[in-house]
């Protein structure tokens, strides 16, 4: 077979373009850590990589979400130990002493009503807290203050939620009130949101973070038509202390029932409180994918720097090579013997 200098040099050539070539990727490699970068240069790991990263952006939006909704639901939970704080301490030392026959005087008694009634306006501020401008205990209108206290033109309190009248007097308000007292408010923390075919949401998977507060101090009157929620119950108190001729009987009576509302209180600080465990399993379990996605991101992106410096130094090595071996490419022929 005849090899003429053309085509050694036409080999030459190419295998000097190919070993450029690889030198340029083993370069870049070490330069950009990436074992690829352009879908051509590798179309399966490309695809794996798209996948992982949107996994990776979604699971970072739900951790991101799930910190906003602890930072609220914390809210909710310190409002409502706050309120649990200031009725047990209404109900053991100011309820339990002006029940005491020694402090039987109205002037003693006018001065645990003024207890009594501050009271009341310190679980109001309670009851309006906000989180980053929203209304912890406001249901489904964060925008604005829930609770309202006022007096009627004959000098009875009323209090209203989202303006409607918490004692539930007229069967409307009492309507609107357990309406307003079954609103949900549902974020999806990754449970695989489901929609049913009304158009509802399996609250088995999605988060509620509404609180309405009058499931927290109650609404509407009981049979005896003493109100059942808390902040009336304590003026219905004060009102019973500044009383001439004090019932002994009546103001016990209502101090119980104030205090049967303080373990409604409770039990929802206790909710709140198994509802902040499970939002921090559910931060830790996303923070655990969070790694897992960002370990096998990295396995099918990046490259292994020590092994991607020693392919360049070869790459490198084979060039160098390429060049040298061109410069012996040509060799002697009969020509340079001719005189």
């Amino acid at each position: 077979m005849r090899i003429t200098t053309n085509a050694i040099l036409r080999n030459y050539k190419s295998n000097l373009g190919n070993s450029l070539s690889n030198l340029d990727s083993a370069r870049n490699k070490v330069m950009t850590g990436r074992k690829f970068t352009a879908t051509a240069e590798d179309p399966s790991n490309a695809l794996r990589a798209a996948v992982l990263e949107r996994k990776y952006a979604r699971n970072e939006d739900y951790l991101n979400l799930v910190k906003d909704v602890q930072s609220f639901q914390d809210s909710q939970e310190d409002a409502a130990m706050q309120i649990n704080n200031i009725a047990k301490q209404l109900s053991k030392q100011y309820g339990l002493e002006a029940l005491n026959g020694t402090n039987g005087s109205l002037t003693t008694r006018e001065t645990y009503a003024d207890a009594w009634r501050g009271a009341q306006e310190s679980i109001l501020l309670s009851l309006n807290a906000s989180y980053e401008g929203k209304y912890v205990f406001a249901g489904g209108d964060g925008l604005n203050a829930p609770f309202k206290l006022e007096k009627d033109a004959t000098g009875k309190q009323v209090l209203t939620y989202r303006g409607v009248d918490v004692s539930g007097a007229k069967q409307k308000d009492m309507d609107n009130l357990d309406s307003l007292s079954k609103e949900k408010l549902f974020v999806d923390l990754g449970f695989g949101l489901n929609i049913e075919d009304d158009g509802s949401i399996d609250s088995s998977s999605a988060f509620n973070t509404c609180l309405p507060g009058i499931n927290l101090v109650g609404y509407g009157t009981d049979d005896d038509g003493d109100a059942k929620n808390m902040i009336l119950l304590m003026g219905q108190i004060a009102d019973e202390l500044e009383k001439p001729d004090f019932d002994y009987e009546r103001y016990r009576e209502l101090l119980g029932k104030f205090d049967n509302k303080r373990d409604d209180v409770l039990e929802v600080v206790t909710t709140l409180g198994t509802q902040t465990e499970f939002l921090t399993t559910t931060k830790d379990r996303l923070e655990n994918n969070e790694i897992s996605l960002s370990t096998q991101i990295d396995n099918v992106v990046n490259i292994d720097m020590a092994e991607a410096i020693m392919n360049f130094s070869w790459a490198q090595y084979a060039y160098n090579a390429s060049l040298k071996v061109g410069n012996n490419i040509l060799t002697p022929s009969f020509i340079d013997f001719m005189s």
